[in-house]
């Protein structure tokens, strides 16, 4: 038996091969054989266990833990070092699966500390503050041009504070990502990059103006993919250093719900849809004031919020994980829909043609009282739906699957996935009604554009006891562009709110500050 492996040995063996030859040559040779048996070498364990070796490193590869050649190093204070950089470590990763557990079942979307959250308004939600200036006040209206750039779409839009869209851009990549099958952050932030400034030039030619008539600058700076948003922000700071206008960092769910608040009129013919208290829709509608309630359904999150106020929301509900948008894009792969554009508008037009109660799927928390969402389960439910219906035909995938199968399937997912919205929905209808006589509801983000989940939201809003009023931006204006930026931007500088374009950051999670007066 050869004694116990000594670290003093082993950093000198190891320190010896991993150098150059010229390094090693200066290093004193290794021990004589003491084991006794002719030609063989002395093993790199045997040595005394506590031998006070000291050795010169010739290159640091690991700031740290290796000084420089010039400084010697104690092997037992280097192993001490190693030791309480592993237990930091260890720490470090006990206390991050620690507050992860404090969050397992509680909706994704409220601010509990961890990330940095939006406050404009400082603690109180009123303490507004021109960090980069104001536009001329003497003007009747003053011009914002908005930039987005928060997932796959780039655009850019230059709105008056009336809430006249006069010009805008949008440069599409869902070609792009449609034979991968989903957004690739990597190509997303590429094609940002090459379209961002011909997408901003083509937004103010489309509204014959340039920077010189543009008063402030608004750009989304989260949340949403940090490399994709970058793109955008860098652009929108760089044009208001350039050209000394305001800016504004626009929050991107913030931007979504304020497009309710645009007066309709303004949609330039493509008028939102308002259902009023009579049941009776109008193309041209006043604009939601606040407080109102807000049912916020896209790609990345789902939420409904309490509006209080720009800066001001109270979130009642959000996903425990995946979003409703999220849920319609992994159905649409499962069965072999094209994604390129979404997965929401594949499934909704296959939908159109299937039995909504052809496939039974479970309503998803039902136990839970409260106004929380969850879709993961409802999309394994669909899967297992699928492989059932596989087995039943013959069929080697869902791909193989008849239109008709494939239809059922699409319309019963919708079905139960707008069901879902309907009881959660309605809970925090009766909740903000009782407590604050709020009977507004806007609907906004890309899956509001579904016409079926705005007919079943109609039907919500006008059959209860005393009607509300539904709000729904046109479809177009659902989805990223750069309009809700700019009109983001224009409700800050309103209320007297800018940010300073050299400071601003961007946030791949940016939750909502919870309200001091909700």
């Amino acid at each position: 038996m050869t004694p116990r492996m000594t670290l003093a040995a082993l950093l000198l063996s190891a320190s010896r091969w991993s150098r150059p030859r010229a390094a090693r040559a200066l290093l004193p040779a290794a021990p004589a054989s003491t084991s006794g048996v002719p030609g063989r070498r002395r093993r790199r364990s045997d040595g005394p266990p506590s031998c006070p070796l000291r050795v010169a490193n010739v290159e640091a590869t690991e700031e740290g833990d290796r000084p420089a050649a010039s400084e010697p190093v104690d092997v037992a204070e280097l192993a001490a070092k190693r030791a309480r950089k592993k237990e930091s470590l260890a720490a470090r990763r006990a206390r991050g699966r620690e507050r992860r557990r404090k969050f397992v079942g509680l909706a994704k979307a409220v601010d509990r500390g961890a990330f940095t959250a939006y406050r404009p308004g400082g603690p109180d939600g009123t303490s507004f503050e021109a960090k980069s200036g104001l536009p001329d006040s003497e003007k009747e209206f003053f011009v914002v041009l908005g930039i987005e750039s928060s997932c796959d779409d780039t655009g850019a839009a230059v709105v008056r504070s009336d809430g006249t869209i006069l010009g805008e851009s949008l440069a599409s990549q869902h070609a792009i990502h449609e034979e991968w099958g989903g957004m690739v952050p990597g190509l997303a932030k590429a094609t940002h990059e090459e379209n961002i400034d011909r997408v901003v030039c083509a937004a103010l030619a489309d509204a014959d103006m340039s920077m010189e008539d543009v008063d402030a600058v608004g750009a989304t700076v989260g949340p949403g993919l940090e490399i994709c948003l970058r793109v955008g922000c860098d652009k929108g700071r760089e044009l208001a250093t350039r050209h000394r206008k305001p800016f504004v960092g626009a929050h991107h769910l913030e931007a979504r719900v304020l497009m309710a608040r645009i007066p309709q009129e303004k949609y330039g013919g493509d008028g939102g849809e308002e259902v009023a208290a009579d049941g009776t829709t109008s193309s041209v509608a006043r604009a939601a004031e606040f407080p109102f309630l807000a049912l916020l359904v896209s790609g990345g999150h789902c939420q409904i919020l309490k509006c209080l106020g720009i800066g001001r929301y109270s979130v009642l509900g959000g996903t425990l994980d995946d979003s409703l948008g999220e849920a319609f894009d992994k159905t649409a792969r499962l069965l072999g829909l094209p994604v390129g554009g979404g997965g929401g508008p594949a499934v909704e037009a296959l939908a159109r043609d299937g039995n909504p109660k052809a496939v039974p799927l479970p309503i998803p928390l039902q136990r839970r009282k409260d106004c929380d969402f969850s879709y993961a389960g409802l999309k394994t439910a669909v899967r297992l739906a699928a492989e059932r219906t596989c087995a039943d035909r013959g069929a080697g995938s869902t791909e193989d699957l008849s239109r008709e199968d494939k239809a059922d399937l699409a319309a019963s997912f919708q079905h139960v996935a707008f069901r879902h919205v309907e009881v959660r929905l309605g809970r925090a209808m009766e909740r903000v009604e009782r407590e604050d006589g709020i009977r507004t509801l806007a609907v906004v983000g890309g899956v509001a554009a579904n016409a079926e989940l705005r007919r079943r939201l109609d039907a919500l809003c006008s059959d209860r006891d005393e009607p509300w009023t539904m709000l729904v931006p046109p479809p177009r204006l659902c989805t990223d562009q750069g309009a809700m930026s700019a009109w983001a931007a224009v409700e800050r500088l309103t209320v007297g709110s800018s940010d300073r374009a050299e400071d601003q950051e961007v946030f791949a999670r940016y939750p909502f500050s919870a309200p001091t007066d909700d």
